[in-house]
């Protein structure tokens, strides 16, 4: 199927064009003829199956056909509302509306907490069709006054698991108390947890379930590979996998934030560019991070899962787990970033003794063991090189050869044992 089968109109098919999109993806094959005859959907996908557009480009129909159809008896009011958890997303989807809509001349804007308010409702009060909102600054602006919802038409819970795991959900429920009942909407969600479930029964009418493959079966295509190595020995091994210059764009997952600020002050001792996003960071400090990625002005970027939650990035060759996620559910979601489309991917997960019973618990969600690698001994004899006289750096580099060749031999025997 192309987008043209999709009876978009000219404006948007040209923008489409522009951006070089002939192809929609399962979920916008589905979802685009539903939206645009006004159905409620409810929507089971990840962040990186296309459901942005999904959504967007259905918004920005069925505006502009309202819009031409109204001429002057048509109002600036805020129609559609988009509530996204993260700051990092609520800007992708603004970016996604401005590429989809630029010959629309529908207006959108985003407000988001962490930055001051003042430019976000000079924008709110120019006027706009489409406002695109994180709960907490939408709730603040709605109690100054500064937002009305009574004219919204439609309304768009993104990624609303996430919502529930980050403490919003009841921020969604005030919020959903403020807008007309008689209107159209849509519910994106990666998971169905029972109370997301029951949210989505309350606010969805008659709505059509549309459902896209799985992450978890997706991964099958991405090389995942792991290594046994003690917590104080990962800074080593991971300076050591980046002196490969194969490695051409790598996101790198922690626990902790304080933990992707240590990762990225190591990498940054052995001369390997690295930024960090977590919730410490100031929303300027992650955009940038952001954006030097997507640009390649750094190949590591250091993300703890909720601020990487929603960052969709072009040609992402891998993704390295620093330390395992506490949720199996979490790997796949970490996983799946990489090997979009049709391109490849790798991911390679660093697992000490600690963490072992973790690894077990993601092997039997994946229902497949994780290939374990041993140290390669060239590229390590190679990043000893790359050190130099810091004898101190050599010394523990060697240490970790050795650890690493216990903890593999450990774990073998262990499997034996079963």
């Amino acid at each position: 199927m192309l987008f043209k089968d999709l009876h978009l109109i000219e404006p948007i098919a040209k923008a489409l064009e522009e951006e070089g999109y002939t192809n929609p993806t399962p979920i916008q094959q589905q979802a685009i003829p539903l939206i645009l005859r006004g159905k409620d959907v409810l929507g089971c996908a990840q962040t990186g199956t296309g459901k942005t557009a999904a959504f967007a480009i259905p918004v920005l129909q069925n505006l502009f056909l309202q819009k031409r159809k109204e001429e002057a008896a048509y109002h600036q009011h805020i129609k559609v509302l988009i509530l996204t958890p993260t700051r990092e997303l609520a800007i992708q989807i603004d970016e996604s509306f401005a590429a989809y809509g630029k010959h629309t001349k529908i207006s959108h804007t985003v407000i988001f907490g962490g930055v001051s308010q003042q430019s976000q409702v000079n924008a709110l009060k120019r006027g706009v069709d489409i406002l695109i909102a994180t709960p907490g600054r939408l709730l603040d602006l709605m109690q100054q006054r500064f937002v009305s919802l009574q004219h919204l038409q439609m309304f768009v819970l993104d990624e609303a698991d996430r919502m529930l795991d980050m403490g919003f959900i009841n921020d969604v429920r005030k919020i959903i108390t403020k807008i007309p009942e008689k209107r159209q909407t849509l519910f994106f969600s990666a998971t169905m947890p029972r109370e997301i479930a029951g949210l989505a029964n309350a606010i969805l009418n008659n709505p059509v379930k549309v459902e896209v493959t799985p992450v978890s079966s997706t991964v099958e295509k991405i090389s995942q590979q792991l290594y046994f190595v003690e917590k104080a020995n990962k800074r080593f091994l991971l300076t050591h996998l980046l002196t490969d210059t194969k490695i051409e764009r790598v996101l790198v997952f922690t626990t902790t934030k304080h933990g992707a600020d240590r990762v990225c002050k190591d990498l940054f001792r052995s001369n390997i560019p690295a930024e960090a996003i977590h919730g410490n960071k100031s929303q300027n400090a992650r955009q940038r991070a952001l954006s030097n990625f997507k640009e390649g002005k750094i190949r590591v970027l250091v993300a703890t899962d909720i601020a990487a939650r929603g960052i969709d990035v072009d040609d992402l060759t891998h993704v390295i787990n620093y330390d395992l996620p506490e949720q199996a559910e979490n790997y796949v979601h970490r996983v799946g970033r990489t090997g979009r489309g049709d391109k490849k991917g790798q991911a390679v997960s660093f697992c000490s003794t600690e963490e072992i019973p973790v690894l077990k618990e993601i092997e039997t969600y994946l229902d497949k063991p994780i290939h374990v690698l041993e140290i390669d001994k060239e590229l390590y004899s190679a990043t000893l090189e790359f050190y130099g006289n810091d004898n101190i750096v050599k010394e523990d580099l060697k240490a970790l050869m050795l650890q690493a060749e216990k903890d593999e031999a450990l774990y073998k025997k262990k499997k034996k044992k079963k």
